[in-house]
Formats: C-alpha cells, structure tokens, sequence
C-alpha cells in the first residue's frame, strides 16, 4: 500500500461516487466536493454495500491542503468546478482528469492550471440512484497516460477493486474508449431503454454502422485503431455486459440532467467534419440528442 494522502474528489456522480470508495480502501484520506451535499456516500457493489466515511464539503474554503486532486465530472460541468480548482490547486497536487471523450486537456485548458494534468479513462458499470447513493455492477479499470505522474497514481489506489494500466498512446486508447460509448450512450438515452436494446437486429446494425464511421475518423486523428476494434466493442457491450447496465446518457436523461452528446458525438461529428469524412448515422443521433429536452423522466 502507499503511503496515505489526501485526495479531493470533484464530483459525486457514479464515477466520483466509486473512486472515492476506491481511494479510501486504498487507505487514503478522501473529500468530497460537491454543490449539493448530502448526509453519507454509500456505495453498492458485487462484494456488498459499504459507508464511505469521507467528508462532503460544498464550500472550496473549508478544505485545505490536499495532495491530489481527482476530477470526476462529465465534461460540459467542468466549468462548474473552477471554484474547487482555483482553490485546490497550488501547483503541485496533480489534477486527475477522469472523463469519457478525448477533451482531457482542452476542457480544462481555460483553467490556468499549475498543478500537472492527468488525463484518466475509466471502465465501470456505475449509476448514482440517489444522491450520495452509487451502484457498481461491474470491476473497475483504468487507463492513464504513461509517465512519473501516471505511474504514481496507479500506485497510489492499487488494489482489489481498481485495476490501473498507465498507456504509451492514450491517443488511441481515448479514442478506443469512444468506440464504447458512440453508440450505446445516445441509443439508450433516445430509446429510453438499457443495454437490453443492442440485442435487437436492427439496432445491432446500426451500431456497427456508427461505430464503423467512428473508426475512420479516429485513425484520421491518429489513433490506432481498425475496423476489428470496433466490431470488438459491439460483440463486448452484447455479450459481456448485463442487458440490465445502462448508459451516461440514459442515466442523465432520466435525471433530467443535460447529456454530454457535444462532447461524444458532437466531437466525432466536428472530427468528421475536418477530414471530410461522411458519417450520416452519428449526424443523425447527435439531430437527435440535441432535440432533446432535459426533463427528469421515470425510472427504466
């Protein structure tokens, strides 16, 4: 185990929700920052539910020093958490920047940041069903971008629960991490329904077709990445995932909290764009999702 510090967690949402439980099995001090507070984070997960005994603070000046700093929030809420950065930043706390996409750097660009930035994936099956309230169905593993920062890091919350492979290309592996969530997240968040809905014939086709446009634009971008990898991703989601999982999006939308379509398909689309390559299907889910109104919905 390494030796104890103190992690701030940005955001309480599954993400924000499963790394702080992960960090303090890990054996570490953990604050959460948060807007809208709650009594205790609870954490459900296949090996049994568990309190997490971490503060929630909703004011960036009542927590002090910290020495890392783990920013968990979709990307469109980063601006919400310049109150937090400003604070906790001094320049030496490295910044874990944990989002889907592949705006790691850009989306905290504007921040003025001094600390050193980490760019992070995560895979997690996690849903917040409540305030302070998370699920996990699955394992957790992560992928950073390789080097001193991204190799103290895994160190830092190895263990049971957290798998953590720093990568030489996170180019490709953020882009690889897209193919996951291209198709999935805006058809369950359109057809209100969870993973059970990729096993539909049509749908299934026109998955592989989103993810087929994707793989050209991700290798346009320098990525690594084949046909085969997507055709990978798709067989995953259907075959290894439990048809009861949901998605970001769909979670979202049935909290009547905006999605980050712009920041998935709407990134895709722009990519497209540039390189001039046509991509008709992801068009026409991201016409779709920016159709949509945030209205809470019931539950799936």
């Amino acid at each position: 185990m390494s030796v104890a510090v103190h992690i701030a967690v940005i955001g309480s949402g599954g993400i924000g929700g499963v790394l702080a439980a992960a960090a303090h099995a890990a054996g570490h001090e953990v604050s959460l920052c948060v807007r809208t507070p709650f009594d205790q984070l609870t954490v459900e997960t296949p090996e049994g539910t568990r309190e997490v005994p971490a503060p929630v603070v909703t004011d960036p000046g009542e927590l002090g020093e910290v020495d890392w700093i783990l920013l968990t929030t979709k990307v469109q809420d980063v601006p919400s958490t310049s109150g937090w950065l400003q604070r906790l930043d001094d320049g030496r706390a490295p910044i874990v920047v944990v989002q889907n996409g592949v705006e790691h750097r850009s989306s905290v660009a504007a921040m003025g940041l001094r600390g050193p930035v980490l760019p992070a994936l995560i895979y997690v099956a996690a849903e917040r069903v409540s305030p302070g309230h998370v699920v996990r169905r699955s394992p957790m593993t992560m992928q950073v971008e390789a080097g001193e920062v991204g190799e103290r890091f895994a160190a830092l919350l190895a263990g049971d629960a957290l798998t953590i492979r720093p990568t030489d290309d996170f180019r490709t592996a953020a882009w690889r991490k897209m193919l996951t969530n291209l198709a999935p997240n805006p058809i369950t968040a359109l057809t209100l329904r969870r993973l059970d809905v990729l096993a539909e014939p049509d749908v299934r086709e026109l998955c592989a077709g989103v993810l087929a446009e994707a793989v050209d634009v991700a290798r346009a971008e320098g990525a690594d990445l084949t046909h085969a990898d997507a055709e990978k991703v798709l067989a995953d989601y259907i075959e290894k995932f439990p048809p009861t999982n949901g998605t970001s999006m769909l979670y979202d939308r049935l909290a009547g909290l905006p999605t980050e379509h712009e920041h998935i398909t709407g990134v895709l689309v722009r990519a497209a764009t540039t390189h001039d390559i046509p991509v008709p299907l992801n068009k026409t889910l991201l016409t779709l999702m920016r159709a949509l109104h945030p209205t809470k919905l019931p539950a799936v």
